[in-house]
């Protein structure tokens, strides 16, 4: 077995941009959407204080690759001074079964994510963008900036957080980052009714962006509900908008969709299309300035791969991280990366 390179989380964020990581995620979904690829596969499994959940999927690029993401999600533990997400991604070759990589799953998580949100909002947000809201002030909402300033240009940035000294500081740290003014809202409501892209990206469990919110045009991507206990949106809201999801079965059971399902404010049919679907062309986009479109984003094992080859050739070219034998002897040394 060939050595396999190891990527720690600084040398994921170091190497991955966000224009890469969004061109891979949208021919990933473009892919997925003509047949060229299966449908990525996912497993869940609750714990006491969280879960688990493994997320997978084939994609051909200079060779076929797998991947399969092993996460696990403990909504509580910024209290215990850790991160939520944890987890690794495992690169393999698709031919021959190699593993070329294993990498840190936290960083590669939030970059896919702020990829399919950006190539979402690249298809069903206007133009014309004043005004950019981001709510929940956690480790996602920074890689959603850095990736939608990439497809939209905001004349005004806001960011919301139930804690208002963590917007605050959110504001100061990821603005001077990135280059732009952001500015803590606290009045949500007046937020929401002026935004022309909104990312929600909690752990809320009941829906605090209410259907009366939303002003016309407005697009959102609704990223936090990622299992069956989570919701950000109102069912009601979804039921006016344009729904277009990652992929509808994975929304219909643990996303903002599966809310509005069970509540009967909508059916599967209610649903637009997939985003790979509006990608490919196979369903339209934007129609109207005055539509809401709304993405439901769970992620897909397919952003995962397509996020990881991306980062694998890069470091490949650029001869970055350790590499390490599994098919060492007894006596070698066994490389520690910090």
């Amino acid at each position: 077995m060939s050595a396999a390179l190891l990527l720690d989380r600084a040398r994921v964020e170091r190497l991955l941009l966000p224009a890469a990581c969004i061109a891979a995620v949208e021919a990933a979904f473009k892919a997925l959407a003509l047949g060229q690829v299966p449908a990525p596969g996912v497993l869940g499994m609750h714990a006491e204080n969280g879960g688990f959940h493994v997320k997978a999927g084939f994609l051909a690029a200079d060779r076929p690759y797998f991947a399969a993401k092993i996460n696990a999600n403990f909504p509580g533990n910024s209290a215990r001074g850790l991160p939520t997400i944890q987890g690794a991604v495992l690169l393999f070759d698709a031919s021959d079964g190699s593993l070329l990589a294993v990498m840190d799953s936290m960083a590669i998580t939030a970059l896919r994510t702020a990829a399919a949100s950006a190539v979402a909002a690249k298809h069903l947000a206007r133009e014309r963008c004043e005004t950019l809201l981001v709510c929940g002030c956690g480790a996602q909402a920074r890689e959603q900036l850095r990736a939608l300033v990439q497809v939209r240009n905001p004349r005004k940035v806001l960011v919301h957080d139930l804690d208002e000294s963590k917007a605050a500081r959110f504001a100061a740290a990821v603005g001077a980052e990135i280059g732009r003014k952001i500015v803590p809202a606290g009045d949500l409501e007046r937020a929401v009714a002026g935004a022309d892209v909104l990312v929600t990206c909690t752990t809320a469990r009941h829906h605090f962006i209410d259907a009366a919110m939303v002003s016309p045009g407005t697009f959102i991507a609704a990223v936090g509900a990622d299992s069956e206990h989570k919701q950000e949106i109102d069912p009601k809201l979804l039921a006016r908008a344009k729904v277009v999801t990652d992929v509808t079965a994975q929304a219909a059971a643990i996303g903002d969709l599966h809310h509005a399902l069970s509540s009967g404010d909508m059916t599967l049919d209610d649903v637009h299309a997939q985003l790979g679907e509006v990608v490919a062309g196979l369903a339209p986009g934007r129609e109207s300035d005055d539509e809401i479109t709304v993405f439901d984003s769970t992620g897909t094992g397919l952003q995962d791969v397509a996020a990881s080859i991306a980062l694998y050739r890069i470091a490949t070219t650029e001869a970055a991280g350790e590499r390490f034998d599994f098919g060492r002897t007894p006596d070698a040394p066994v490389l520690h990366c910090a």
